[in-house]
C-alpha cells in the first residue's frame, strides 16, 4: 500500500521552545509532540486546519507536558508517553517502552528510552520518514542537562541517536544552537566542520531563521557531546587514556558552568 508522507509543521513556543505538529494525511490524524504552550499549539492547528487526535510526550517537564490535560479536555485526544515515567505524564493513555514499536496511522514509530536529562525521557524515531523527535536529549551541538540521570546514561542515550542513519532529521525542542556553538568551539577549537557550522548558525540567527532540525551526520561532525570518544577532544581536555564516559562527563561539567 502506498502511503503519503507525514506532513509536519514547526512553530516557536514560549521563549525558546519549538512545537511540532505531525499530520497523517491518509488517516486524518494529527499529533503534537509535547505540549509546551497550549495557545501556540491551538493557533498552529487552526492555521493548518487540523484537528488534534494525539499528544506524544518525550518527558514530564512542564514545558513538554504542561498543556496535556487542557488539550485533552478540549479535544479528547489520546496521550502517548514513556512507560517508565507514566506517573509524571499528565493524562497518559498509552504507555510506550524502550524499543517498542507503535503506529501513527500507517507510519512506524520506534520509541527509545534515553535517560539522562530525566530518568524517563524517550525519543521517537519515525523510521519510514527518516525523522526523529529527540526532546531534550540532544540539541544542535549540545545535549540536555543531567537533571536526573548520570553521565554514563546520557552517553549511552546519545549513542542510540548517533547510530541512526546519517540522513535522519533530528527535531530537538529548543533553539539553543548559538550558545551551544559558542561552547563547542572551546572544546573542539580546530574542528573545521565546527568552524564552518558556527558561521552558518550565526547567519541564520541574525536573520531569525531556525537552526532546527539538524541531522545525525552534522551532529557527529560538530557536536562535542557526541565526539567525546575522539582523540583530538581527549587531547584538548588532557584526558588521553580516559574513558569516553568520563570525557563526556567533563564536557557536560564545563557546559553547566559556561
Amino acid at each position: 500500500m502506498n502511503q503519503s508522507p507525514l506532513e509536519m509543521y514547526m512553530f516557536p513556543c514560549l521563549s525558546d521552545n519549538y512545537g511540532f505538529l505531525i499530520h497523517d494525511i491518509d488517516n486524518k490524524l494529527t499529533a503534537t509532540i509535547d505540549t509546551p504552550e497550549v495557545s501556540a499549539i491551538e493557533q498552529a492547528l487552526d492555521f493548518k486546519g487540523w484537528n488534534l487526535t494525539h499528544i506524544i510526550n518525550t518527558h514530564h517537564h512542564y514545558d513538554h507536558a504542561g498543556g496535556n490535560l487542557e488539550l485533552k479536555n478540549k479535544t479528547n485526544c489520546q496521550i502517548i508517553g514513556p512507560e517508565m515515567d507514566q506517573e509524571r505524564i499528565p493524562g497518559i493513555d498509552k504507555k510506550i517502552g524502550h524499543e517498542e514499536v507503535f503506529y501513527f496511522g500507517i507510519h512506524k514509530v520506534i520509541c527509545y528510552h534515553t535517560p539522562g536529562h530525566t530518568t524517563g525521557h524517550v525519543v521517537y524515531y519515525f523510521q519510514d520518514q527518516k525523522i526523529a523527535f529527540v526532546g531534550d536529549t540532544l540539541f544542535a551541538m549540545g545535549c540536555g542537562r543531567l537533571f536526573e540521570g548520570t553521565p554514563e546514561q546520557m552517553w549511552n542515550s546519545l549513542n542510540i541517536i548517533s547510530n541512526w542513519p546519517e540522513e535522519t532529521q533530528l527535531y530537538c525542542a529548543h533553539e539553543y544552537t548559538k550558545n551551544n556553538a559558542e561552547f563547542a568551539i572551546t572544546i573542539d577549537p580546530v574542528n573545521k566542520n565546527l568552524i564552518d557550522r558556527i558561521k552558518e548558525v550565526e547567519e541564520k540567527r541574525i536573520n531569525d531563521i531556525p537552526t532546527v532540525p539538524t541531522n545525525v551526520a552534522i551532529e557527529k561532525l560538530t557536536n562535542p557531546f557526541l565526539r567525546a570518544s575522539e582523540s583530538e577532544i581527549k587531547q584538548e581536555l588532557n584526558m588521553i587514556g580516559h574513558s569516553d564516559e568520563s570525557v563526556f562527563a567533563e564536557i557536560r561539567r564545563r557546559k553547566d558552568s559556561f
